[in-house]
């Protein structure tokens, strides 16, 4: 065979991403807010677009606009079938009031694990920071609080200044994430007068605040509180020995007797570890819902999104007809065609992602409808594969609509992707069984239950799992028991002694 160059044609056919193909693309993983955001430049780039106001009363036909009233009819969204007891899936245009009651769900969707220390309110352990609705509420915030304290409490305009730089570098929690030579190297200042400012700070309300590390913070509280003897300095001191159980070494430490002891561990727990978390977080993010889940009176549900924070456009008609008037040359005219052209293609292109985001909620709803009307021990193994295949979309588009989106129902907010989870216990695709949540879900409830002189090990909870008709191996329970914060038996047997002792 002879070697040498050749020209050859060969036909074949390949897929060509457009850029408005690959813009709508963007769209559809984008959220509300962020398309909010999109929209803005969108409408400084296109003189034909404008924002659309809530009420359109004297809009004529001609007017390309997106209405989810109008373009987004019930039947084309609605999921074929219905939930559980047969009750409908209903498609709403109208917005929910997101203010009422979340009821017994939580923002996260999970069980919270109780903190190591215990307080009367859940603000101020930490466990049960401010919601996702009352963190985006223009709560005061920690630094806003301490801010407004430290003019009076400082000695002098040098250490308020001084102190103000410390109060910024006090995390959410209440801690000061700063060291004071540090600070006075920053400041050009001497160390003295850093800690004399962090004295300052030290005395705001909540107490405990501006601390460097835990035992500080229940020091300071101590001090306030009257009880800073010598035997509460050593107990404070050995938090350690605290955490592994070692209440009769601690004792001998702090030379007291068992009802001392007792009382001195009852008035360490009753204090605050975290005092900043009962105020919002400085850097706190609102999480805004992007689709309103409500309930029927038939017992159905209304799925629609926020139109709060949809944008709506519309094409300024009178304008373009304007400026066609007064364009004469050939390229001007190109160039407003160009425009007009890309103005209809946007309007459409979030028309579509609005049909998308409902259909593929829709179906969500009528797969998790126990979770939604129980909670989360219904919850059952989803996939991605199964809502494209009942909607008959590509997996991709359906992890695209569900990432960084959120639901709001009477439960909570919660990321559409929390939705989706592999079955334990079920057939090798991972659907089948129970869902991850759910079997997390009980064994919390076990293992809160469990008597302080029956504490449960992981083979004890694989067989009342199993009685449940959850078929777990035990290294899975494990798993999931750590995963959760929850301690080992024996772990959980000490410190269920410990509240004893309270």
């Amino acid at each position: 065979m002879a070697l040498g160059p050749r020209l050859d044609l060969r036909q074949s056919q390949s897929l060509v991403m457009t850029p408005q193909l690959q813009q709508a693309i963007k769209l559809l993983a984008l959220s509300n807010l962020e398309i909010e955001a999109f929209v803005g430049e969108a409408l400084e780039a296109n003189p034909l677009l404008d924002a659309g106001e809530a009420e359109r009363e004297n809009a004529t036909p001609s007017e390309s606009e997106i209405t989810p009233r109008e373009d987004v009819p019930a039947d084309m969204l609605i999921a074929q079938g219905r939930g559980e007891d047969d009750r409908p899936l209903d498609i709403l245009p109208e917005t929910l009031d997101i203010d009422r009651d979340t009821g017994d769900g939580a923002g996260s969707g999970g069980e919270r694990e109780q903190g190591e220390w215990g307080s009367a309110t859940s603000d101020g352990t930490g466990t049960e920071g401010p919601s996702i609705d009352e963190r985006g509420s223009g709560c005061l915030t920690l630094t806003e609080h301490l801010l407004e304290q430290i003019g009076p409490a400082a000695r002098t305009a040098h250490e308020a200044q001084i102190a103000r730089y410390l109060i910024g570098q006090i995390d959410d929690a209440g801690y000061l994430r700063s060291d004071v030579h540090e600070a006075a190297l920053d400041l050009g200042v001497p160390a003295d007068d850093v800690a004399g400012a962090l004295a300052a700070v030290q005395s705001l309300d909540p107490t405990g605040v501006g601390a460097r590390d835990l035992a500080e913070c229940l020091a300071l509280q101590a001090r306030e509180a009257d009880r800073y003897d010598p035997c509460m300095a050593r107990l404070i001191d050995n938090l350690d020995l605290i955490a592994k159980g070692s209440f009769e070494q601690l004792r001998r430490m702090c030379q007291v007797d068992e009802e001392d002891f007792a009382d001195m561990l009852a008035e360490l727990r009753s204090y605050d570890p975290r005092p900043g978390l009962q105020f919002g977080a400085s850097d706190g993010i609102a999480v805004v819902p992007d689709v309103l889940i409500g309930s029927t009176a038939e017992g159905g549900w209304n799925i629609s999104l926020n139109e709060a924070t949809l944008p709506r456009l519309v094409i300024n008609r009178s304008y373009y007809l304007e400026l066609r008037e007064g364009l004469a040359d050939k390229e001007s005219r190109a160039w407003l065609q160009e425009k007009l052209g890309d103005a209809n293609w946007l309007i459409k292109a979030l028309d579509q992602r609005q049909k998308t985001i409902l259909k593929v909620a829709a179906e969500i709803v009528k797969q998790q409808d126990g979770f939604f009307r129980r909670g989360v021990t219904h919850l059952r193994p989803l996939t991605l594969r199964t809502v494209a295949e009942a909607i008959e979309m590509h997996e991709s588009t359906v992890s695209r609509v569900t990432s960084n989106k959120y639901l709001h129902c009477e439960r909570g907010t919660f990321e559409l992707k929390y939705f989706f989870m592999s079955g334990v216990g079920g057939g090798a695709d991972g659907e089948g069984g129970a869902s991850s949540e759910a079997v997390k879900a009980r064994i919390k409830a076990l293992t809160d239950a469990e008597h302080p002189k029956k504490i449960l090990s992981d083979d004890s909870l694989v067989d009342l799992l199993k009685a449940e008709g959850f078929d777990l191996a035990r290294r899975t329970v494990a798993k999931y028991r750590e995963a959760m914060g929850i301690g080992s038996s024996v772990q959980r047997r000490r410190a269920k002694k410990m509240a004893g002792i309270r």
